[in-house]
């Protein structure tokens, strides 16, 4: 429409003059121009670019020159000019698809797993022979060996073999007990991660529920330095484990509110006569403690799973970072309790 019309208002100005006054040559000298204008709006629809926008390019403009109605106003270097703008337009989005493909736009899918997940079959069974592994492998370590003399030998073969009686039951028991911990933990973890996606947005979500592996191999694609690698992975690895040491701290937490409150507590730095119950004073006192003691433990793990995590990243993306971040969560409790032995201070 715009190419019919500037081509309309050119042909207008063409037509032969009725007179010679100079309000016909400024009339038709106006037509020419429009006709002029009408052919820029053209060339820049029909590059894409509004004229609104050509400040942006570098677009110098045009000139208009006074002449006779017959003479056709001019665009100074329309060539040079079109084929600039076209080559700047072409560039601009090359640029453009490059930038995307190098930093595409950022998603933040959250892909929530079942909520008994841990009673799935795989996961269950290994639960299972961890637990029982845990507590019955002690039992199968093999006796030191002794030596003793010939007089010790003799009297040993004279006197009646004593049969040690072997408690399987309370390993059971203890096995058991594993098992319902670690499955209330995972249970309570899918629990918040779907408070999570409900009450917070959907990249602090998104950060909270990745899987730390897979974003420590794609880290490793990008080419860092290995401090930065390192910080990266360490606080990918702290946000991602957060849920899950904040569950096992509620289970937790739940297990010694029956101990304290339910179950009658025993404890050395408590008055504990046969004859006297505890008073609530005394259990929430101990209560108290125990939570105390829950969450530094809770602390040391996740700090030092996030930082086994980020040396283990060094030694390999996937396994590393998962090694690392085990042995930090499992060493935390531990290194805990001995810096406030050291201190002196009450765990």
């Amino acid at each position: 429409m715009t190419v019919g019309l500037a081509l309309l208002l050119d042909l207008t100005s063409r037509l032969p003059r009725a007179s010679a006054s100079s309000s016909s040559a400024h009339s038709h000298a106006g037509l020419s121009a429009a006709a002029f204008a009408a052919t820029a709006a053209a060339a820049f629809s029909s590059t894409g670019v509004p004229l609104s926008a050509r400040h942006l390019f570098d677009f110098p403009g045009f000139t208009v020159a006074h002449c006779d109605a017959g003479t056709t106003a001019g665009w100074n270097g329309t060539p040079e000019l079109i084929n600039d703008l076209n080559t700047k337009i072409l560039n601009s989005i090359q640029q453009a698809r490059t930038d995307y493909i190098q930093y595409p736009t950022k998603e933040y899918p959250s892909e929530l797993k079942p909520l008994f997940s841990a009673f799935g079959l795989k996961n269950f069974t290994i639960t299972t022979l961890r637990s029982f592994l845990l507590y019955y492998l002690p039992l199968i370590q093999p006796k030191p060996h002794t030596d003793t003399d010939d007089e010790d030998e003799d009297l040993l073969q004279d006197a009646p073999p004593e049969e040690k009686h072997v408690d399987l039951v309370t390993p059971f028991h203890n096995s058991v007990k594993q098992i319902m911990r670690e499955t209330s933990i995972v249970t309570t973890r899918r629990v918040l991660e779907r408070i999570v996606i409900r009450h917070v947005s959907q990249r602090t979500a998104w950060k909270l529920l990745k899987d730390a592996s897979k974003s420590a191999k794609r880290k490793a694609a990008r080419g860092m330095s290995t401090p930065q690698y390192t910080f990266c992975v360490a606080r990918t690895t702290f946000r991602a484990h957060a849920l899950g040491v904040a569950a096992a701290w509620v289970v937790q937490s739940i297990i010694e509110v029956y101990r304290c409150f339910i179950r009658k507590p025993s404890d050395e730095t408590l008055p504990s006569d046969d004859d006297e119950q505890f008073d609530d004073m005394d259990k929430f006192r101990l209560f108290g403690r125990k939570v105390y003691g829950i969450t530094v433990k809770s602390c040391f793990s996740l700090v030092l799973a996030s930082v086994g995590a980020g040396i283990g990243a060094l030694l390999h993306p996937v396994h590393g970072q998962w090694f690392g971040c085990a042995l930090g969560d499992v060493a935390g409790p531990v290194i805990a309790i001995i810096v406030f032995e050291k201190m002196q201070l009450p765990l």
